[in-house]
């Protein structure tokens, strides 16, 4: 017999939109709150990312704009203000990238398609760094090291945390 409950919840936009909110509020928080500043890349590395990894495989798309608002929250609080739009933008993409990686049936590519999604966040701060506020191409490459680690922690934390929360659906 189907589980009524649970298909009337995929299709109700209002727990969409809750649970949207709720993983934009757990982005800022695992962003904002839980974090290792790196003092060579002006920055910090945060359990954020994998907290997009896992909107991105609970929410679809809905994740884009749970990952853009609550990293972007996260650097309005942090003093990052330069970075606003840029985040918001690169989250964004983030998660994106995910949805689709989350999509297909080989864990392999699944894997390989997260690490694309970070490599989007990598890249995207390089060019912002480097194209936008002006830190040149070594500047802006002073800081791919770091943005790596974080990517690559997102990916980790990523991983761990779809498999806990495979049952859990709105």
């Amino acid at each position: 017999m189907p589980d009524h409950r649970h298909s009337a919840s995929k299709t109700n936009p209002t727990a969409k939109l809750a649970l949207c909110g709720v993983m934009a509020a757990l982005i800022f928080v695992a962003t904002y709150f839980v974090k290792l500043p790196m003092a060579m890349t002006n920055g910090y590395v945060h359990l954020g990312d994998g907290f997009i990894l896992l909107a991105a495989s609970l929410l679809g798309w809905a994740a884009v704009p749970a990952a853009a608002v609550g990293s972007m929250l996260a650097d309005l609080m942090g003093g990052y203000a330069v970075y606003l739009l840029p985040t918001f933008l690169i989250k964004g993409a983030v998660a994106a990238v995910a949805v689709l990686a989350l999509r297909t049936k080989h864990e392999w590519l699944k894997v390989l398609g997260l690490i694309i999604a970070e490599a989007v966040m990598v890249g995207g701060y390089f060019l912002v760094e480097w194209l936008f506020l002006g830190y040149g191409v070594a500047g802006a490459s002073a800081s791919l090291l770091g943005n790596a680690m974080q990517g690559l922690s997102g990916v980790v934390i990523g991983l761990l945390l779809i498999p806990l929360m495979k049952r859990v659906r709105y």
